[in-house]
């Protein structure tokens, strides 16, 4: 069980790593991850603090550079995908997920290092526990794009904490789907990749709630 004084502990670490800027955004989807894991792991106490942990080590590559992330790939035997090298902003994802076992192996837990792996792109058949990670870094307070702030005004003012489990999961799901419908018109609007992940989510999550 991941103690209060670890997780204290892991928020430094982190800190020493990346720029205020960034470790603002990290804190912001750790405390949202946390209200979110509320509606979904009550009483789950080891789930909650995991979502703490992924949180915290989401982006904990994302402020090294292209050639550093790569080396991190190549060194592992690792081959990105070319939506991948087309889309360097998001293989940090990846990257994170590489080197969480070596770097903080008292928290490499399969459920934390899954989460952290796909919450860019996401991917078919994600978890509660993925999802949450996935929407938290959408919607955490220091998202300002109006799209963020519209889901993240959304998801509460439904007040899911009085909806039964089954419905509150599906709600869960409408959101995730949804953020990923604004990812991808943003980034078809920019003419960028779109990873393959992304698309098997975003048909993943329709069936599940056309269910």
């Amino acid at each position: 069980m991941i103690t209060p004084i670890q997780i204290e502990k892991l928020r430094e670490d982190v800190s020493s790593v990346l720029t205020e800027k960034r470790m603002n955004h990290v804190l912001a989807v750790e405390k949202m991850s946390f209200r979110l894991g509320l509606l979904y792991f009550f009483g789950d106490d080891e789930s909650l603090m995991l979502l703490r942990v992924a949180a915290l080590l989401h982006d904990v590559t994302k402020e090294i550079s292209d050639g550093e992330q790569l080396d991190i790939l190549k060194n592992h035997n690792i081959e990105p995908l070319p939506e991948e090298l087309a889309s360097m902003p998001t293989i940090h994802a990846l990257t994170a997920a590489v080197v969480i076992p070596e770097r903080f192996p008292a928290f490499a837990d399969e459920r934390v290092l899954n989460a952290v792996r796909y919450h860019t792109t996401g991917r078919e058949g994600m978890s509660i526990f993925e999802k949450i990670i996935f929407l938290a870094d959408f919607i955490d307070e220091t998202r300002t794009y109006p799209n963020c702030i519209a889901l993240r005004n959304d998801f509460f003012a439904a007040n899911p904490e009085y909806m039964d489990y089954e419905e509150r999961v599906r709600h869960l799901d409408r959101a995730a789907l949804r953020s990923i419908e604004d990812t991808l018109a943003h980034l078809r609007g920019k003419g960028r990749a779109i990873h393959p992940l992304t698309l098997s989510a975003r048909a993943d999550l329709k069936a599940r709630l056309e269910r």
